[in-house]
């Protein structure tokens, strides 16, 4: 009943998420106005409003002008869903799983911003830094391993990127991703940083070449780099400890 329970609150935040997702990247405030359909401006009936029901009962178009609603709002909600209930089942009720439950939200709304728009919103990467070095003086990582991962972590971004445009003359890494890696190493500390950064770096990479192989892209197309950080940061969030437990053997 408590992962059910999870799950329903979860829908709603990923209703909230969903907002966030279109309203951030159009500098937009995410609490007015109400929510509407973003073709014909109506603001929504409650009854619109409901995640994923409302959606499936319009058969995923508005009720006024009849343009079709993306799927990615069912999508994000049932999402959600997974990532509430899932992080009590991980976690258990405690505060690290409020902690985790938080972050693992606030991947998701940089994955999908990142794919679609390209960028990294401030609201998010700015605050998620001071949440996640607050949140570890009280819970894992620790304050230390939280300062070193948040430093360390916008540090190596921002010198490769800087590398890269000396050597390049063009920009390869936007600042929103440095951002971001430290805001990850702030709520995850620094081993589970450089796991996610070997993560999304790999994940970039096989995407890259499978783009190239299809003829959809070059070695000078931009990727969301942001989207695979936040790919690694669940992974490591997930299975970093075991994975690093794992690497570590080798050299024991």
């Amino acid at each position: 009943m408590s992962y059910l329970v999870a799950a329903l609150f979860g829908l709603l935040i990923g209703s909230f998420l969903n907002v966030c997702i279109y309203r951030l990247p159009r500098d937009q405030s995410v609490v007015w106005p109400a929510s509407r359909c973003t073709t014909c401006g109506r603001p929504l009936a409650w009854y619109e409003n409901i995640p994923v029901v409302s959606y499936l009962a319009l058969r995923g178009r508005c009720r006024t002008c009849g343009e079709r609603i993306s799927l990615q709002y069912p999508i994000v909600e049932l999402l959600t869903a997974a990532i509430i209930a899932g992080a009590l089942a991980w976690y258990g009720p405690t505060p690290l799983f409020a902690v985790r439950a938080a972050f693992a939200c606030a991947m998701l709304v940089l994955f999908v911003i990142d794919l679609q728009h390209q960028i990294l919103p401030n609201e998010i990467t700015l605050p998620g830094i001071l949440v996640g070095l607050a949140a570890s003086f009280f819970l894992e990582p620790g304050w230390r391993s939280a300062l070193v991962g948040a430093v360390a972590g916008a540090g190596v971004l921002w010198l490769v990127g800087w590398t890269y445009e000396r050597l390049r003359h063009q920009e390869g890494l936007g600042f929103g991703d440095v951002k971001m890696l430290g805001m990850i190493g702030a709520f995850l500390g620094w081993p589970l940083m450089l796991l996610t950064l070997v993560v999304a770096s790999l994940a970039g990479s096989v995407v890259g070449l499978g783009l190239i192989a299809a003829q959809r892209g070059h070695l000078g197309s931009k990727l969301p780099f942001g989207s695979f950080l936040a790919i690694g940061a669940i992974v490591a969030a997930l299975a970093g400890p075991d994975l690093v437990a794992w690497y570590a053997s080798f050299y024991r």
